[in-house]
């Protein structure tokens, strides 16, 4: 139905930080693969063919991985922001790309979900609407973290509420950053200016008097845009409550827990709770793990406990950590834990 897909790809990841120091936030791994990886396989097995992304930040990285060997069997293009533009400036400068097609998928790069996405372009072919936004709920007391999205019966926008308090929420639906447009959302966004979907675009739309579509996801969605987020989706992931790729997925009692690809790991090591271990990681005599990610590369010292923390890749824990976020190439050797 539909052969032509973005991916908005240029964003920071600032509040990812210390992870997000060397690698930008699309590549960050999801169960040891990165985002990315999982939402192209999404797309390609939905029937997409040609995907572009705007990139911006460490944009080699992106363009690297995806243009030639790519882990996903799909033509992928790159275009490079030099200056960032905007949820809507991004895609304006990816007009080009859609000039063959009558409708067409934008979907966030740090998106996590289940979302169906073929039942959401049938309900924009039958909307006639020139946007379909997919929303899901979230508690009410978490709506001040997000965009609102305030829907009719009718399944159509009325009215959007930017990161409202609570007590003003007039709803708790918010945007997923999954959409699907009609090629006249271009008349809506000007040519090289700085422009978003949420503050310009769609209520410039309702102002024009066009209708916006809405499809709810009542399956799984999260946002991997903070820490505290991304510690949520690998959990969620481990315990399959979205569903990833051949996931290499291994119970023990009350442990869930996952191990790359040629990792030494020493025989008495104890594993608690969530646990996932990288690539190529190399894991100490006593040494427990408890509710820590581990990416690649990582070596963990002898009689350590890493409890509760993230260690980015190729970093050397030398003692024992508890609530730490450790960044990429670090050497940790003085003892963290209170």
């Amino acid at each position: 139905m539909i052969k032509k897909a973005m991916v908005m790809a240029a964003g920071v990841g600032s509040r990812l930080d210390p992870l997000t120091q060397k690698i930008p936030k699309p590549l960050v791994p999801v169960l040891n693969r990165p985002v990315m990886d999982i939402l192209l396989e999404k797309l390609k097995d939905f029937g997409v063919e040609k995907v572009i992304a705007n990139t911006h930040y460490l944009a080699d990285a992106i363009k690297n991985r995806y243009s030639s060997n790519s882990p996903v069997d799909i033509q992928f293009t790159c275009l490079y922001e030099e200056t960032l533009s905007g949820t809507a400036g991004g895609v304006k400068k990816c007009q080009f790309f859609f000039d063959d097609v009558e409708d067409f998928l934008v979907v966030s790069a740090d998106g996590l979900h289940d979302a169906d996405i073929e039942k959401i372009v049938k309900s924009h072919k039958e909307s006639g609407c020139i946007a379909t936004m997919a929303i899901v709920a979230v508690e009410h007391d978490e709506v001040f973290k997000y965009g609102v999205v305030v829907p009719s019966s009718l399944y159509t926008v009325m009215e959007f509420q930017e990161k409202p308090p609570v007590e003003k929420a007039k709803s708790n639906y918010i945007n997923t950053g999954i959409y699907v447009f009609n090629k006249k959302i271009f008349d809506y966004i000007p040519e090289g200016e700085t422009y978003d979907f949420a503050k310009n675009v769609f209520p410039k739309l309702l102002e024009a008097g066009e209708k916006i579509n809405v499809y709810k996801i009542y399956s799984y969605w999260s946002d991997i845009g903070t820490i505290d987020q991304y510690i949520q989706s690998n959990k969620d992931a481990l315990n399959r409550k979205v569903m990833i790729k051949n996931p290499n997925i291994m119970r023990k009692y009350d442990a869930v827990y996952s191990i790359g690809d040629n990792c030494d790991i020493q025989e008495d090591i104890k594993i608690v709770n969530n646990v996932i271990i990288g690539n190529n990681c190399k894991i100490g005599k006593n040494v427990i793990l408890d509710n820590a990610i581990l990416w690649d590369n990582v070596e963990i010292a002898d009689n350590t406990v890493i409890k509760d923390s993230v260690i980015a890749n190729n970093s050397c824990i030398k003692s024992s950590l508890k609530n730490e976020i450790i960044g990429p190439d670090k050497i940790v050797e003085k003892d963290l834990v209170k």
